[in-house]
């Protein structure tokens, strides 16, 4: 199960499903939209020493990212608390690993704003099948929220965006419109990696803090690392990585 979750070719194998969903709602009520009404990283109770760690963040961010590429309105998780793979311990009712990547789905953690619009944009990645991307437009402000899930445990990657003014003048104008970059603002990002590199552990770390009830039993606060948005994003082996750039835009179609 653990090299599953790794296998991009794995992860893969869901798209025809959703792909098939996506065309019966189309053709028979185009209005609606599909749900994924119960979902976990294994059947029968999750499995003990994947779906409680960080390991199944893998998965789960691999398949919220999918779902949405295929019109899919809702994804419901299975389950809240109860079996391996409950977001809360059985035991402690201590969120698990698989809260924290959620949660910066919805949220820019500074301000509690939301990021992640409903608007997805098309993003293809052909340099490593490992190096997994998705994008949509950010909501209540101008520009792109991306999260990069990096399943490979020896390559880290460092990913370039491309800025529209430097590129070729010399381009025809039956291109596709490329993305812009403009001016040098502050990306936000938040880097998520286990402790220790033990992708089988329960401990998350977000830009190196790690994710643990405070005395109160509060979420800790998480805060974002600001880039300046010209350089490189950096992908830590095994590591996950949400970026929200304000200053970018790409071209979209609602």
């Amino acid at each position: 199960m653990i090299t599953k979750i790794q296998d991009p070719s794995y992860l893969n194998q869901v798209a025809q499903t959703y792909k098939g969903v996506l065309n019966i709602v189309n053709k028979l009520k185009p209005q609606s939209g599909a749900w994924v009404s119960k979902s976990g990283g294994a059947l029968h109770g999750g499995a003990k020493d994947l779906s409680p760690t960080f390991a199944d963040g893998f998965w789960y961010l691999d398949q919220l990212g999918m779902a949405s590429t295929y019109n899919h309105k809702v994804f419901c998780r299975q389950t809240l608390i109860g079996g391996n793979y409950a977001l809360l311990n059985t035991t402690t009712s201590i969120p698990n690993p698989d809260t924290t990547g959620p949660y910066l789905h919805t949220y820019s953690c500074t301000s509690m704003e939301p990021t992640y619009g409903s608007l997805v944009l098309a993003v293809t990645q052909e340099s490593n099948p490992n190096l997994r991307v998705y994008a949509h437009c950010a909501k209540k402000k101008p520009g792109i929220s991306i999260i990069f899930l990096n399943l490979s445990k020896d390559s880290s990657f460092n990913v370039t965006l491309p800025n529209y003014e430097h590129q070729s003048r010399n381009s025809r104008s039956t291109d596709v419109a490329k993305p812009e970059f403009r001016g040098s603002k502050d990306r936000e990002e938040y880097h998520l990696a286990a402790l220790a590199g033990n992708i089988q552990g329960q401990i998350v770390l977000l830009n190196d803090v790690p994710m643990v009830p405070t005395e109160t039993f509060d979420i800790p606060t998480m805060e974002p690392k600001l880039v300046n948005a010209s350089t490189p994003i950096s992908i830590a082996a095994h590591s996950i990585v949400y970026v929200t750039i304000r200053d970018f835009q790409a071209p979209a179609r609602a």
